[in-house]
């Protein structure tokens, strides 16, 4: 029998629907979207028809939707493409974010643009009123993300917004881990530049989506010719567009009661395991935080070595790197203030849509079973 699957903040398996969207179009939309000919006219209106599921799930217009190769893509697109507009200036971002966002930052402070890191409290939240504090007449760009994915801790998104629509700050949120698990609108939350990625919510791997609010410029970080705005040159990729159509389409049906149930269950899923580890400690916001994500730390033990014991069991993730056999704790967890000993102990669950209790009661007596082991 295979390991019950809880890595579902890494990637998540292709829904079977999806699947079926992407091999007809593999099979009969072969066509270039930018030929004028049947086949071509027909592969054009599977990627139109996929921008607009992709903008209806996110409260957006079809037309401010740039497909992309995913999620690094997209965060480069809007950070880099921002900062060319303005060619030097102020960036605000902050200590927790992936690495392709924090890396295209570093990218421009070795160019010359001046960047502040928020910090994080101990639940990893940014404080608005802080970044409020840190703005200038340099400002040219905020980004922060929407979810944590490691502790799946919600950022206040809106209030940002709302910061940097009264200065008139282009804002940009990487929206990875949570379009396609919550409820998210642009418009609610202000944001101007939000990056989707189509494989953390069943849809296929190498591609995604950038949302651009209408009266946002970006320049070019690619050059070829005239495909989405110019922005993503190359012919486009209709299969896995089609796919991530169908995803967000999926996504947004039932979107909350999905993910009120998985909240339950994620919940169920902490508290045994509570009861039966003392010590235990659950890092990230207890609220405030995507329904299907665990980050806890395991007293006495690392997580690494713990996920090991149970690899035949369960398939998940921890915060650490591996640099040369020597493990070092997780940024995110160290910026919110977690000692060496705790980070190294975290582990990441993250559940998927067809987890269920009797897997969870199953994961529980597998986890405690090796914990007790140690």
């Amino acid at each position: 029998m295979l390991p019950l699957y809880l890595d579902n903040n890494a990637t998540t398996p292709v829904d079977p629907e999806v699947i079926r969207v992407m091999t007809k179009c593999l099979r009969d939309n072969y066509g270039n979207p930018s030929s004028s000919h049947d086949r071509g006219l027909e592969a054009k209106q599977v990627l139109e028809n996929a921008r607009v599921k992709v903008a209806q799930l996110i409260g957006a217009l079809p037309d401010e939707i740039v497909f992309t190769s995913g999620g690094t893509e997209s965060n480069n697109m809007a950070i880099l493409g921002t900062a060319s507009r303005f060619q030097s200036g102020h960036i605000i971002s902050s200590c927790i974010e992936h690495p392709s966002v924090a890396n295209p930052v570093k990218h421009l402070e070795g160019l010359g643009f001046e960047v502040t890191y928020l910090p994080v409290d101990r639940h990893g939240i940014v404080s608005p009123d802080h970044l409020k504090k840190q703005i200038t007449a340099k400002t040219v760009l905020i980004t922060v993300m929407h979810a944590n994915n490691e502790t799946g801790t919600i950022q206040p998104i809106s209030e940002i917004g709302t910061i940097a629509r009264e200065k008139g700050i282009p804002f940009h949120c990487d929206a990875a881990q949570s379009v396609g698990k919550i409820p998210v609108h642009v418009r609610r939350l202000k944001t101007d530049l939000m990056t989707i990625v189509s494989h953390k919510f069943y849809g296929p791997k190498g591609t995604g989506a950038l949302y651009i609010k209408q009266g946002i410029k970006l320049k070019a970080i690619m050059f070829g010719a005239s495909h989405e705005k110019g922005l993503r040159p190359g012919t486009e990729n209709i299969p896995s567009i089609a796919g991530l159509g169908k995803a967000c389409e999926l996504a947004g049906d039932g979107i909350k009661k999905r993910g009120d149930d998985m909240k339950t269950l994620t919940r169920f899923f902490y508290n045994e395991l509570r009861r039966q580890v003392p010590g235990m400690k659950l890092n990230g916001h207890p609220t405030k935080r995507l329904p299907n994500t665990l980050n806890i730390s395991f007293p006495g033990v690392q997580g690494s070595m713990l996920l090991h014991r149970l690899k035949h069991d369960i398939e998940a993730s921890t915060g650490s790197a591996c640099h040369e056999g020597t493990h070092t704790p997780s940024s995110v967890l160290s910026a919110m203030g977690l000692g060496k000993t705790e980070a190294l102990g975290a582990v990441r669950l993250s559940l998927g849509r067809n987890t269920s209790e009797r897997q969870i009661k199953k994961a529980v007596k597998a986890i405690v079973k090796a914990y007790r082991s140690f």
